[in-house]
């Protein structure tokens, strides 16, 4: 084999400064890291951070102090205003929180899941705080693993890339490589080859996930009280969504690297903030509300619901994330078909 040193030299170095004369690109890898390493310093860093997260309930005009229980002094743990008793009382079901406290009630009492060992520790602690006794109550209802809880997350982020890279990536890759600019010059109009990707896209997503979830469910035995066929639907939809969102991202980019870049922008914080993993429950305002802007959020919100609770396709669990995800479809779509172009030029 002839390797020849100085061709490769030679490549190395033309590679190189193709990518730092590409600004776009060069500034996105060294503002992406910082940024990312910024906003998990922001979520999960600080002097102590929690290791057990608490719902409490208060009297109408109550604010949350000591005064109503040395409990709430405990350090380690994170304690929340949470409005909804019956909100209170799934989350602990479903080992979201650790614990509830409900001072509502008279006597005040506190709920726990007995199948949590947090919750254990957490009641052993209260019960050496002193103050006035808080009467114990039980999750009522079926318990909940943290597999069934946790499976929608991971089969999300799987479907997630999927259909982000499946579709923007490639889309780019197109571009750069004038394979578009071939497609051009065919009677393959603009709007064939756009449908033509988000349909392909979608049935091997799908038929993937299908595959994942019921090979995963033969040995796992996930819990499910709602319809298989609603599941489906939330899941075609979800997916739909986050494959026109890469459509969004690909219709104008000639990078690829810049394309990974915007890509990763997208899939990082829907990984971290849209409860594929743990719960989000008494994190700041601010975190609560970017959460809501990703399509993973609503995606794995009503999946959820059909499968741990049952929930049908007209209540509000079910229909409300799935009327933001039929939104962000259209706008993604519409978004990315009137910015698509053929050609880098």
């Amino acid at each position: 084999m002839n390797f020849n040193f100085k061709r490769l030299a030679a490549m190395t170095i033309a590679r190189s400064m193709e990518f730092l004369r590409d600004r776009a690109t060069l500034s996105w890898n060294v503002l992406f890291p910082l940024l990312t390493v910024a906003g998990f310093a922001w979520i999960f860093s600080g002097p102590q951070q929690p290791l057990f997260k608490v719902a409490v309930l208060l009297p109408q005009g109550t604010t949350l102090s000591t005064e109503l229980h040395p409990f709430l002094a405990a350090p380690s743990v994170q304690f929340y205003v949470e409005p909804n008793g019956a909100d209170a009382q799934a989350k602990v079901t479903r080992h979201r929180i650790d614990m509830a406290l409900d001072f509502r009630a008279e006597p005040a009492r506190y709920l726990i899941n007995p199948e949590s060992q947090k919750g254990s520790a957490l009641e052993t602690l209260l019960r050496g705080t002193g103050g006035t006794p808080l009467q114990r109550e039980e999750a009522s209802g079926q318990r909940i693993r943290y597999v069934d809880w946790a499976a929608p997350g991971i089969l999300g982020i799987n479907l997630m890339f999927s259909c982000l890279f499946g579709t923007g990536y490639v889309i780019v890759r197109y571009r750069k490589s004038g394979y578009l600019k071939r497609l051009n010059a065919t009677p393959l109009t603009a709007a064939e080859f756009i449908v033509a990707q988000l349909l392909s896209r979608l049935v091997l997503t799908m038929l993937v996930t299908t595959v994942v979830f019921a090979g995963s469910n033969l040995f796992l035995h996930y819990r499910m009280e709602g319809s298989y066929w609603l599941l489906g639907l939330i899941t075609a939809v979800g997916s739909y969504s986050m494959i026109a969102m890469g459509l969004m991202v690909s219709a104008r980019v000639t990078s690829e690297e810049l394309a990974g870049g915007l890509l990763n922008l997208l899939s990082w914080p829907m990984m971290v903030l849209s409860g594929v993993f743990f719960s989000i429950d008494g994190a700041p305002k601010a975190v609560v509300w970017a959460s809501q802007v990703f399509p993973l959020t609503h995606l794995l919100n009503a999946a959820r619901a059909v499968m741990l609770d049952g929930a049908g396709l007209a209540s509000p669990a079910v229909a409300t994330p799935l009327l933001i995800l039929v939104a962000c479809a259209v706008t993604f779509t519409l978004l990315g078909a009137i910015g698509f172009r053929w050609t880098q030029d």
